[in-house]
């Protein structure tokens, strides 16, 4: 008589014979159904695991960071002439009565400003532009449309920034020719253009396949419907389909919010073309400025740290706005 090997999620349990003399040990293998409850969390151990190692963690280093700051000895020669010590709120104090921090703010508020009403309005026109049933080459458009959105943004802003200096720039060549007036992009509000047009022309394609694809969603029976009673195109576009894709608008608002707060890479890769951009232009260069140039790293993490909670309050503040519109709307 033979007997199969025990498996390790089997319990051995001890019973009485048929004949009730004696007991002998019974072997009861586990239920599928308990070990099949500990498999999701399997699958969710290496994500959870990257997640806390390359976020959770580096974010809690910030936070312990900018509560800390170095402490210098005698003229910081030496070894033990400097030293990290306690410094409590004292980094986010400086922050908060930091002028150039909040200058770079109010720039960083006045770019989105022209950045998110120009790209979400095109975004939201090529849209529907692409779903309307005389669309042509509507595969073709919608893929050139979203290239932009591929080309990394450091290519971009470089590319850009070459387009923008009368020397090299082809655009300033004609306007020569023609004896048109050539405007300065890298002085006073004409930046705020120059950075914005980056932006716009990387990001409207993102936002148009996201509005795009929740028109798609719609089923063509209202359309149909609605053209029977004698809605045009535009009366369609404006009384069913905005409506209905508004909750996308709400979305890629929020993203262009947060990208709008976190801009750093036009500016910084436009830094080296002109002289009348500061190092602290938006609120990620002053972080940047202040831990690699001025070597503040404990600074720079407390202004992190406050940015970081900026946005998450804004964010949160329009979403429970938006929720409740939303909430009354359906009401």
């Amino acid at each position: 008589m033979t007997s199969a090997p025990l498996k390790g999620s089997d319990r051995v349990e001890v019973g009485p014979l048929a004949d009730g003399t004696g007991t002998a040990p019974t072997v009861r293998p586990s239920s599928p159904r308990r070990r099949g409850r500990s498999a999701p969390y399997w699958f969710l151990a290496p994500t959870l695991t990257l997640f806390a190692a390359f976020t959770v963690i580096p974010i809690g280093y910030a936070v312990w960071l900018s509560l800390h700051k170095v402490q210098v000895k005698g003229i910081g020669l030496g070894k033990g002439a400097r030293s990290e010590v306690w410094n409590g709120f004292g980094n986010y104090a400086d922050v908060l009565n930091n002028s150039e921090f909040g200058h770079s703010v109010l720039r960083a508020f006045g770019y989105g400003l022209i950045v998110i009403p120009t790209m979400l309005g095109l975004a939201l026109v090529f849209a529907l532009m692409l779903d309307t049933p005389k669309a042509r080459s509507a595969s073709f458009a919608r893929l050139m449309i979203f290239l932009p959105y591929a080309v990394p943004g450091i290519i971009a802003a470089l590319m850009w920034g070459f387009l923008y200096l009368p020397a090299v720039s082809p655009f300033y060549y004609l306007l020569d020719k023609f004896g048109l007036p050539e405007p300065d992009l890298f002085n006073g509000g004409n930046l705020y253009l120059s950075f914005a047009n980056i932006a716009v022309w990387g990001g409207t394609g993102f936002n148009m396949i996201v509005i795009y694809t929740a028109l798609r969603a719609i089923p063509q029976e209202i359309y149909e419907a609605a053209r029977i009673d004698g809605a045009s195109d535009l009366r369609i576009a404006l009384s069913i389909k905005i409506p209905i894709v508004m909750p996308s608008l709400v979305l890629t608002f929020f993203f262009s919010v947060i990208a709008t707060l976190q801009v750093f890479t036009e500016p910084m890769a436009l830094k080296p073309l002109t002289n009348n951009l500061q190092s602290t232009w938006s609120p990620l260069m002053a972080i940047y400025d202040s831990a690699f140039l001025k070597s503040d790293i404990y600074g720079a993490s407390a202004t992190a740290v406050v940015l970081a909670l900026a946005t998450f309050v804004l964010s949160f503040t329009l979403l429970r706005i938006s929720d409740r519109y939303t909430r009354e709307d359906r009401a």
